[in-house]
């Protein structure tokens, strides 16, 4: 039974999006499709556990969403007006159908007519199929907002019949695009609920990143971005311990890291490098792959790390990058001089647990401690809370 739940979770992530587009495309309504497929899913749950796990698991979601799709035509006496349009093409797409149904899916989500943030949501939510309170999560915003603003995206879809585009260029919508799977690749990285990351979201991100680049053709910040989930992905094997405990990338165990993807993520940097039109996804990569690139962690390249931060932070002033510069600023020159660089004010608890890092390293215990335990309060995952408190701990001398 457990086998059979998780099947049906990997086929949500794999197949929601896909679905979700083969069924609009059929009946021409985002709201009916998605409805149909929620159905699906639900029925797949009851089903499988059962029955056992289809052979070909988009196959039985996409009947089954037709199927209920057709329930409920009918129960609003519309049958008339939908049901020949689904029952002339029961069949799943060959798979590079598939793949364009996804894209066009992708194009829908992030129509020029949509806000960027209403973009960024609808993507996340038909394409990344992520829920909610993980769409919340990535973007920074309360779960009523997002909540909202889909309501009102799928409305203004409805009302302004906005149809599946065709598979074309996508230069003009690809900002949004990146960014939208850089945010399923964060919440793979640090989940908002549950396990410290989640392997299932991080392989999306790399899915979605590639067929976007291989669309691309030419752009150098899509090569990045794949290149960058990649080398995050490279690493997720050795981020926690085997009781869930976040594993600080110095205490990696680096042989747990994925070659393989670091070898293929090195070479996109390197393609990148070849163009000379550097963008915030490909130095964040080449960050990565300077991390990477160390046997250990007394052995990475900080001085190369920081020349990239340095970089990096006119491109994209985040309080990330700020951190992560203040992180490689603190191992050139020591904790004291990333110290005389902080702000305190409007600190998030990333700021916040770098201070009171460098602080213990600095020798002011107490204040560390204290900090720790505020960083602590306010993460939102148990792994990085218990990781914080473990520090805390530390920092105060009990062990």
């Amino acid at each position: 039974m457990d086998e059979a739940i998780a099947a049906v979770h990997r086929a949500f992530r794999a197949e929601h999006g896909r679905t979700v587009s083969i069924l609009l495309r059929m009946l021409g309504d985002l709201d009916a499709a998605e409805d149909a497929v929620q159905d699906a899913f639900l029925a797949a749950a009851e089903t499988w556990p059962r029955q056992g796990v289809p052979p070909n698991p988009q196959a039985w979601i996409v009947a089954a969403a037709r199927n209920r799709a057709i329930d409920r035509i009918r129960r609003a006496r519309t049958e008339a007006r939908f049901a020949p349009m689904l029952v002339e093409d029961p069949s799943v797409p060959d798979p590079a159908g598939a793949e364009d149904d996804e894209l066009r899916m992708m194009l829908l989500c992030t129509h020029p007519s949509l806000s960027p943030e209403t973009q960024v949501v609808l993507t996340l939510r038909f394409v990344g199929g992520l829920t909610v309170p993980e769409i919340a999560r990535a973007l920074g915003a309360a779960e009523a907002s997002v909540a909202q603003r889909l309501s009102r995206a799928k409305r203004k879809i409805r009302e302004a019949r906005i149809g599946l585009p065709e598979p074309g260029r996508i230069s003009d919508r690809l900002d949004v695009l990146l960014a939208v799977t850089y945010a399923i690749g964060n919440e793979g990285y640090v989940t908002t609920a549950g396990p410290l990351s989640r392997l299932d979201l991080s392989q999306e991100a790399v899915r979605l990143a590639r067929l976007i680049a291989g669309r691309a053709r030419g752009e150098p910040e899509a090569v990045g971005l794949l290149a960058l989930l990649l080398l995050l992905r490279a690493r997720l094997p050795a981020r926690a311990a085997d009781d869930g405990r976040l594993v600080p990338l110095p205490e990696q165990d680096r042989g747990r890291w994925d070659r393989t993807m670091i070898a293929e993520g090195h070479a996109l940097v390197r393609e990148c490098l070849a163009l000379a039109r550097p963008g915030p996804y490909q130095l964040q990569a080449a960050i990565q792959a300077v991390h990477c690139d160390a046997a250990c962690d007394a052995e990475t390249d900080w001085g190369q790390i920081l020349a990239l931060y340095d970089m990096l932070l006119p491109m994209l002033p985040t309080a990330a990058v700020r951190t992560g510069r203040l992180v490689a600023l603190s191992r050139v020159e020591g904790p004291e001089a990333a110290l005389s660089q902080m702000d305190p004010a409007g600190e998030d608890r990333y700021g916040m647990a770098l201070r009171a890092d460098l602080l213990a390293r600095s020798g002011r215990g107490a204040l560390a401690r204290d900090l720790f335990q505020r960083a602590a309060g306010m993460a939102e995952n148990e792994a990085e809370r218990e990781h914080l408190r473990r520090r805390a701990r530390e920092a105060g001398g009990e062990g």
